[in-house]
């Protein structure tokens, strides 16, 4: 806890360098605002709300639930042209097809995830679940994510997330298909189900757990108060969970999204997405070897194989959601990834270990919620 040192990270098969000392050293840098408390629960000008119209004209339902809709501004297009043909293998580009869709959790702008109840929280899990499975049948990786905050560069402050369904296997989760299956092969069992097993027994980096899940600070944390969310048993995707195992993510999640935002007394930012078993080994990726000069890079399969064979390449992969919180030291002062960061490897100025048992200690009534 109080000298520097590197723990390796075997999702990534990198290392992270702990220096705890430095969380001491006197912080004269920049201060972030914190989020406005003011958010209407309705405005007709955001594009989100029910009944408003976004920026393509179209005018959203007066939705009650979750929201689903094509993004307007989508980094993928399902139509895309193909690149030119290489005629050097330091020059190369690849297709990338895909679809983007937004997906509000709740009508109201002003209510984040932690304030929802169970039963809305479960909605948006069952919501993600259909998007997996719709998606997932045309292409090969469906990404979930959340950017929570102006901090982590969401733009509009009604709770939403984002889906991504691409035809190829982006870096993060091919360098995790790597090492998962490298694991297997060597230790007889998924690496993040025998990871599960070993924090839940040794309870130092434990947030929160239930008879499902748990979460964790990992061993190999990278931002400092970073989260790992894990199943109990073996489950490859989303869609996977039974209805008790979604009833019990829905409460470990409010749990945990509570303690963050009790952590400063503020709506916590962050990043989150799920990761979870992809859709064909036969899709390539970008990271295939070099090519001969004048040869194109070939076209990603969108089609997975399904069947037997999607269950046995399945065996590796573990469910899980990462979730990578900026504050650091207050609600104004964040964790930038600069410098050594950028050109080295990644650092942290507080143990994992630290920062599990502050949020462990944290009470799970909203800080808002407590005069009632």
């Amino acid at each position: 806890a109080e000298h520097q040192h590197a723990r390796y990270n075997p999702l990534r098969d990198d290392w992270v360098l702990v220096s705890a000392h430095r969380v001491k050293r006197p912080w004269q840098g920049q201060l972030e605002k914190p989020p406005p408390e003011d958010v209407p629960r309705w405005d007709p000008n955001n594009p989100l709300c029910p009944g408003a119209t976004r920026a393509n004209g179209e005018v959203n339902p007066q939705y009650e639930g979750t929201f689903v809709f094509p993004n307007d501004f989508p980094a993928l297009q399902p139509d895309a042209p193909e690149p030119d043909d290489s005629d050097h293998p330091l020059f190369r580009a690849a297709p990338a097809r895909g679809v983007c869709k937004v997906m509000c959790f709740h009508p109201w702008s002003d209510l984040t995830l932690p304030l929802m109840s169970l039963t809305e929280i479960r909605a948006v899990i069952d919501a993600w679940a259909e998007l997996a499975t719709e998606l997932g049948a045309s292409y090969p990786w469906v990404q979930i994510f959340e950017n929570k905050g102006a901090m982590m560069g969401c733009s509009n402050p009604h709770p939403h997330c984002q889906v991504w369904a691409s035809s190829f296997l982006p870096n993060e989760a091919r360098l995790e298909d790597q090492t998962q299956r490298q694991h297997l092969s060597q230790h007889g069992v998924p690496m993040l189900l025998e990871y599960a097993e070993q924090e839940a027994h040794r309870k130092e980096r434990l947030v929160v757990e239930n008879t499902d899940w748990l979460v964790v600070v990992p061993y190999w944390a990278t931002w400092p108060y970073q989260t790992l969310l894990l199943p109990r048993r073996h489950v490859c995707r989303l869609q996977d969970l039974s209805d008790s195992e979604r009833d019990s993510l829905a409460s470990i999640m409010q749990r945990l999204l509570i303690k963050y935002d009790n952590l400063f007394e503020v709506s916590f930012p962050y990043s989150m997405g799920w990761h979870g078993e992809w859709r064909g080994s036969t899709v390539l990726s970008f990271a295939s070897p070099p090519l001969p000069a004048a040869h194109a890079v070939p076209v990603p399969v969108a089609g997975a194989p399904t069947g037997p064979y999607l269950e046995e390449d399945c065996k590796h992969w573990q469910l899980h959601a990462h979730y990578y919180p900026p504050l650091l030291r207050s609600a104004t002062v964040r964790k930038f990834m600069v410098g050594y960061e950028m050109l080295a490897q990644a650092q942290r100025d507080l143990t994992p270990e630290q920062a599990a048992e502050r949020l462990r200690s944290l009470p799970e009534v909203h800080y808002k919620q407590r005069d009632k």
